[in-house]
């Protein structure tokens, strides 16, 4: 093979489209309209989407928390305590433009162990919109 270049999973449209609507379906049924976006391995979004009545700035932080897992690959609340003043991440929240969010919600979406794109989903309390970007991604890629 080539090394000259590198060849990665890459979420597909359909997939997100399918990842936004399982998101929304289960906002829907705890009675919580959210926002959700998927990115891709660089944290640009794919695909996303607002509910009636998800809070006007739910959509941008739902990109911002997909954007934060998939530059860290990880949960975007797995930085929660690591980034309060004085944890080895201190600040963390003010790079990027002050994109990088530490609230649960951003979920990264790998393939084979590989980072293909990120989820995050906005809208109720951070352990609300991680159970519905969990719920999502269980539904969607089960094996993922």
């Amino acid at each position: 093979m080539d090394e000259t270049f590198v060849n990665r999973p890459q979420i597909t449209l359909a997939a997100a489209l399918r990842l936004v609507e399982a998101a929304v379906a289960h906002g829907a049924s705890s009675g919580i309209p959210v926002a959700v976006a998927v990115t891709d391995a660089a944290g640009h979004v794919v695909a996303s989407a607002r509910m009636d009545d998800a809070p006007l700035g739910a959509l941008q932080l739902a990109a911002d928390k997909a954007y934060t897992s998939a530059l860290w690959q990880m949960p975007s609340g797995d930085l929660r305590e690591s980034s309060q003043p004085g944890g080895d991440d201190w600040g963390l929240t003010s790079t990027a433009g002050g994109r990088m969010v530490v609230y649960a919600g951003g979920l990264p979406i790998f393939a084979d162990g590989i980072l293909a794109g990120a989820l995050g989903v906005s809208g109720g309390t951070g352990t609300q919109d991680g159970a519905c970007a969990k719920a999502a991604l269980g539904a969607v890629l089960p094996a993922g």
